[in-house]
């Protein structure tokens, strides 16, 4: 795939939507919980998990590490399986608390792989929601893949359906330059196309790639 192409896609998404302004949080620690929270749920109901951490002071690694399992789970209900979620913010503030002093930035202080290889460490954090994690509170240049990058991409016919997270995540890497701005933005406009056009029933009509990939795909192979 040329990097011509997927630049243009990115210009043509973003004319059409405008800047996302991704990840929504007043701290890189409330986006490490909001990625976190966020696994197969719509972004309002993770918001209203964080509201309530908020309003019981409770948005903190310390206060996590160390809360009820039950009071906690009352408040990231909204959030679907909450207590497996429950589960991985405990575990993620407790393994900050024991090797950071909770110091989030101590942990993003490493080498983008190192730091992604230690996250994928932890239980119950896979790819997308470490690579959400190193992008958008490490601010951190890795492009972050999806199930709406996968439909759409595939829909236009450049990748297969089938192709893994790594592989489609190295297509985006190798052709496209390491800045976190233009990952963050590329991302974030990817999911909504994905969430308003792009759907399972996709509204091809108003879609803003429809005519430049018809034209570009028959000029070029892939």
């Amino acid at each position: 795939m040329e990097k011509h192409f997927l630049l243009t896609v990115f210009e043509n998404l973003y004319v059409a939507f405008g800047p996302q302004n991704w990840w929504p949080s007043e701290s890189d620690f409330e986006t490490v919980i909001g990625a976190i929270l966020t696994q197969s749920v719509s972004w309002s109901n993770v918001e209203k998990a964080i509201d309530n951490l908020k309003k019981e002071n409770l948005l903190s690694p310390q206060s996590l590490s160390k809360i009820d399992d039950e009071r906690l789970h009352a408040l990231i209900r909204s959030t679907r399986f909450y207590k497996q979620k429950g589960e991985r913010l405990k575990n993620f503030c407790r393994y900050l608390v024991e090797n950071y002093e909770g110091n989030i930035y101590k942990l993003f202080d490493k080498d983008i792989f190192e730091l992604r290889r230690e996250l994928l460490s932890l239980k119950g954090l896979g790819k997308e929601t470490v690579d959400s994690i190193i992008l958008y509170a490490a601010k951190k240049p890795i492009f972050v893949v999806d199930a709406y990058t996968k439909r759409i991409f595939s829909r236009l016919g450049v990748v297969d359906e089938n192709l893994d997270y790594q592989a489609l995540q190295e297509i985006f890497m190798q052709n496209l330059p390491h800045d976190t701005s233009l990952f963050n933005e590329y991302h974030a406009l990817i999911v909504k196309l994905g969430k308003d056009v792009c759907k399972t029933k996709p509204k091809c009509e108003i879609c803003p790639l429809n005519n430049f990939c018809k034209y570009y795909i028959s000029k070029n192979k892939f």
